[in-house]
């Protein structure tokens, strides 16, 4: 079995989940700016990479977007490698970017079980996972109002509850599997933005030793 590309103990994964409208997005923008991480969201990588000039998957990307099904695995896991790679590159200032190493939030991913152990085995293991939890209606509420603003074609009810079941079925499985061992960090993320930023902050500080 070929071992994954980045290692480890050198280079720190964290998978940002929790249902959409949860403030993944707003709460890792925070993190950067705490801990020089490298945001990734995976929704934003398929996005752009749909109307790059000259893609193989653009086509094949639209149309999963547009139906609520999830873009095949081995698409996403190759773009946030190369993204990944690219960042490693640029050989960012801060600590947590000498010697080859680097920190990486990877946000609204992974949504499926095989795209956790498909990346874990290939690209690199994640140390830990930070789920913000919250109600439906809590984010069916943001979601919504999002949308009047967003642009986003996904930001509509009918979308919304189609992901809202994608998201339950498929997603909180591999919840699950990182509780079970032990590399879970739940936060509640009903109250204000402050108050789950000051929660993630002191947890994500812990887990880097801060």
């Amino acid at each position: 079995m070929s071992s994954p590309v980045f290692d480890h103990n050198k280079v720190t994964v964290i998978f940002v989940l929790g249902g959409p409208g949860a403030g993944k997005g707003t709460q890792c923008a925070n993190l950067v700016e705490d801990f020089g991480f490298c945001h990734l969201s995976a929704g934003d990588l398929l996005r752009a990479e749909q109307h790059r000039q000259g893609s193989e998957f653009g086509e094949l990307i639209q149309t999963c977007i547009k139906e609520g099904t999830i873009v095949p695995m081995e698409v996403t896991i190759k773009l946030l490698e190369n993204a990944m790679a690219a960042a490693m590159k640029e050989n960012r200032a801060g600590d947590g970017w000498k010697d080859g190493k680097g920190r990486f939030l990877v946000d609204g991913f992974p949504r499926k079980m095989d795209q956790a152990l498909k990346f874990d085995e290939s690209v690199c293991m994640a140390s830990a996972v930070l789920f913000f939890s919250t109600t439906e209606e809590v984010l069916l509420s943001r979601l919504l109002e999002r949308g009047k603003t967003s642009g986003r074609e996904d930001d509509n009810e009918e979308s919304i509850k189609k992901r809202f079941n994608t998201y339950k079925e498929t997603t909180m499985p591999v919840i699950n599997h990182y509780e079970a061992l032990g590399r879970v960090i739940e936060i509640d993320s009903s109250p204000s933005v402050e108050i789950v930023h000051e929660q993630a902050k002191v947890a994500v500080a812990k887990l880097l030793r801060y």
